[in-house]
C-alpha cells in the first residue's frame, strides 16, 4: 500500500544547487580528513585496550567526586560517567603501568572508592562489572571494524551495479564513503570519544542512506520509462520531489527516537545515538546531492535504463530512444 503524501505538487529544482552543493562537501570533507590525519581520534578502551569498572552506589553520588579522588590517588586519565541513575557509575581506565593484572587494578580503585564512601557518608559501594581489553585485542577490532566497512561498500557497490547501472553504483557508492567520512570525521574535529558502538552506529548509517537511497534510484528508472519527453534533469527533479514525503516521514520518524535516545539515554549510547544522528541527517543530504547528483554528471540518460527490446526470435532490437 503507498505511503500517504504529506507534502503534495512539489515542484523544487534540487539539481540547480548540485554544484554549490559539491562544493560545500569537499570543503568539509577536507576538513574532517585533515583533522583524522592531523588529530586523530579520541579512541575508546575498546580499540586502545584498558579497564571498565562498573559500580553502585548506596545514594546518589557527583562524578566530579569520583574523578577527584581518583586523581589524588594516582589514577590519572579515568573517564567517570553515569550509567544510567546518578547512583550508577561507569569508570573507565587506562591501561596503567607498574600494575600486575587488571583484577589488582580494579581492586585498588574499589577499596579507594569504597573508603572515600565511607568518608563522605555515601553508604556501600557495590562492584558490579570488571572488563578487560587488551592493546592487541584493541588494535585488532580497529582492523576488524576497518575491513568491515571496506567489504561493505565493496559489496554495495557490486549490488547497485548489477540492479541498476554503473553510473548509479558510483554515486552510491560515492555517498556513503561521504557518509562515513563526515560521521567519523565530526568525531574526530569535536574529540568525541570512538568506541565499538560508534563504528556500529556508522555501519547502520551505510544501510540506511542506502536504503533511502535505493527508493529514490527506483523512481529515476519508473519515471525514465513514463516520462518520454522530459529531459534528464526534469525527470530527476520530478523523482525527488515525488518521494520527499516518504524522506522526511522516515528520517524525521527515526530522528526523534535518536534524539530521545541521546538525551535520555544515558551516556553509555550517547556516541551511538549522536552518530546515526549525523548519519541520519548527512545521508538524507547525500542521496540527493552526491549519489543522484553524480549520477547526472556521469551521463546518465534514459537509454541506459530502458529494458532492451528483444524480438519473438530473440535478436536484440536497437531502437531504444
Amino acid at each position: 500500500m503507498p505511503h500517504k503524501q504529506i507534502l503534495k505538487q512539489l515542484d523544487i529544482d534540487f539539481m540547480s544547487r548540485r554544484r554549490m552543493a559539491a562544493i560545500s562537501s569537499i570543503l568539509v570533507l577536507l576538513i574532517c580528513l585533515v583533522s583524522m590525519l592531523l588529530r586523530g581520534f579520541n579512541l575508546g578502551l575498546d580499540f586502545t585496550g584498558g579497564t571498565i569498572i562498573e559500580l553502585g552506589y548506596e545514594t546518589p553520588v557527583e562524578v566530579t567526586d569520583i574523578s577527584a579522588t581518583l586523581v589524588d590517588t594516582g589514577f590519572d586519565g579515568a573517564v567517570v560517567q553515569y550509567f544510567g541513575s546518578r547512583q550508577d557509575i561507569l569508570i573507565r581506565l587506562a591501561p596503567q603501568s607498574g600494575e600486575a593484572s587488571s583484577a589488582e587494578l580494579s581492586d585498588n580503585v574499589f577499596r579507594t572508592l569504597v573508603n572515600a564512601a565511607a568518608n563522605a557518608d555515601l553508604g556501600d559501594v557495590e562492584l558490579r562489572r570488571v572488563e578487560f581489553v587488551g592493546p592487541q585485542v584493541g588494535e585488532e577490532l580497529r582492523e576488524q571494524g576497518g575491513l568491515a566497512v571496506l567489504f561493505a561498500l565493496i559489496g554495495i557497490l557490486i549490488y547497485v551495479a548489477v540492479r541498476f547501472e554503473w553510473r548509479f553504483a558510483v554515486g552510491a557508492v560515492a555517498a556513503l564513503i561521504h557518509d562515513v567520512v563526515f560521521t567519523v570525521g565530526m568525531f574526530s574535529v569535536f574529540a568525541i570519544e570512538f568506541d565499538l558502538t560508534v563504528l556500529a552506529a556508522v555501519l547502520a548509517v551505510i544501510g540506511y542512506s542506502l536504503n533511502d537511497t535505493i527508493v529514490i534510484f527506483d523512481r529515476i528508472r519508473e519515471n525514465f520509462r513514463k516520462m518520454r519527453k522530459d529531459g534528464v534533469l526534469e525527470i530527476v527533479n520530478r523523482s525527488i520531489n515525488q518521494t520527499l514525503s516518504r524522506t522526511i516521514i522516515t528520517s524525521g520518524t527515526t530522528l526523534m527516537v535518536l534524539l530521545a535516545l541521546y538525551f535520555l539515554g544515558g551516556e553509555a549510547i550517547n556516541g551511538f545515538s549522536l552518530a546515526l544522528i549525523i548519519g541520519v541527517v548527512i545521508g538524507t543530504y547525500s542521496t540527493i546531492y552526491i549519489a543522484t547528483a553524480i549520477a547526472v554528471w556521469l551521463g546518465i540518460s534514459r537509454a541506459d535504463l530502458l529494458p532492451t527490446p528483444v524480438s519473438k526470435e530473440g535478436e536484440v532490437l536497437d531502437d531504444r530512444p
